[in-house]
């Protein structure tokens, strides 16, 4: 557990809070079911939601606190969700996370000296604010992944491309699912229903709902570009089974003929003449390759291929 003056600049504490600060808690899963003895804390502690049990970002106002979770769509190294659960309360900002990303967030937020002197709120906009940060960065890796595979079906190379394009569709559905989730948390933030924050406070969160609308839109652009690959994907497909159908067409309008010829000689009528012409069979065949040249010009001619 780690607590942090958020009145003084995010300075650590390390006897314990004092009177009329506003602290902020850091702690994992397993110290959130142990609990503390701190004054204060304990009582507040128990309404506290948990990582683990987090699916969606969201904000529920209690009696006297705010409390709700996080869950974006990063992972870990190890492939742990990046998730938070939160309470804010009168002098007390917890945050409950089980992969160090929360520590890592304040120890940068000590360095860039941000929060001197603000309060529950303030703190509150610069970690989503810092949370916010690289986003457009990661949907710009994700356009470019996209750009590459649009590149590889215009040079035809469409083998094993469709794994990738669904795994990109699902990638974006969860940002545009995170940021329109996020977008909500903010406006319940917004509407202030237990008079928590300061007006300073709300023009702050009113600045961070902007730009989540705005990572949205970018998102949505990008759902929008990878249906169409995912069209131009399938039109590619289209056109490689119509030229293998125009051969197939091309081949049997060949051969046609020849399979009237062959029938016509097979019915071995005796008055036929062709069939006791010692040149009967030479001829046929010699007219066969005549009609098969004449039908090769013609498509040629009638640019068929």
């Amino acid at each position: 557990m780690y607590l942090y003056n958020i009145s003084a600049a995010l300075a650590p504490i390390e006897q314990g809070p004092n009177a009329g600060d506003s602290t902020l808690v850091l702690l994992t899963s397993e110290e959130l079911v142990q609990g503390t003895t701190a004054p204060g804390l304990r009582e507040i502690l128990c309404h506290t939601p948990s990582p683990r049990d987090a699916r969606v970002c969201k904000v529920e106002p209690r009696h006297g606190c705010l409390c709700g979770s996080i869950v974006t769509p990063r992972q870990t190294k190890s492939g742990m969700p990046i998730a938070f659960g939160y309470l804010l309360a009168e002098g007390w900002v917890i945050l409950c996370d089980d992969t160090g990303m929360a520590h890592s967030m304040v120890q940068h937020l000590r360095r860039e000296g941000g929060q001197a002197g603000g309060g529950t709120g303030g703190f509150l906009y610069e970690f989503m604010e810092l949370l916010l940060a690289k986003d457009l960065h990661h949907l710009q890796e994700l356009e470019d992944q996209l750009t590459g595979v649009e590149d590889s079906i215009l040079a035809g190379r469409l083998e094993g491309l469709t794994p990738g394009m669904t795994a990109l569709r699902k990638e974006t559905a969860r940002w545009i699912r995170y940021y329109t989730q996020l977008e909500d948390m903010v406006c319940t933030l917004e509407e202030n229903e237990n008079g928590s924050f300061a007006e300073s406070e709300l023009r702050e969160f009113h600045l961070v709902e902007k730009r989540i609308g705005r990572l949205q839109s970018e998102a949505q652009t990008l759902r929008e570009y990878g249906l169409q690959v995912r069209e131009l994907f399938q039109a590619e497909i289209d056109i490689r089974q119509n030229r293998i159908m125009k051969i197939l067409t091309i081949v049997t309008t060949i051969f046609l003929p020849l399979s009237l010829v062959a029938g016509w000689y097979g019915m071995n009528f005796t008055g036929m003449p062709e069939l006791t012409w010692k040149y009967g069979y030479p001829v046929v065949i010699g007219a066969s390759v005549l009609i098969v040249l004449l039908c090769l010009w013609i498509m040629k001619k009638k640019k068929f291929w």
